[in-house]
């Protein structure tokens, strides 16, 4: 499976699981990002830290660290 990290700008990727314990875990689920969502990769950095996504229907910028933890499907 592919993390959030390496999904290209402009994909649109579905969430399957969360990876992480604790204090990271929740703080990506208390930012919307849930098992099931659908996220858009709008932009990233040029030094690819951090990324801009979409996700229900409001923009969140992640760290590369964070991004890690999201494994997605296409």
């Amino acid at each position: 499976m592919k993390t959030l990290r390496d999904a290209e700008v402009g994909s649109t990727v579905v969430v399957k699981r969360l990876q992480g314990e604790g204090a990271l875990k929740r703080r990506i689920m208390d930012m919307g990002i849930t098992k099931g969502v659908s996220v858009y990769v709008r932009k990233v950095a040029p030094l690819g830290d951090p990324i801009e996504v979409t996700v229900r229907n409001y923009e969140l910028s992640l760290r590369k660290d964070e991004a890690e933890n999201i494994l997605t499907e296409e």
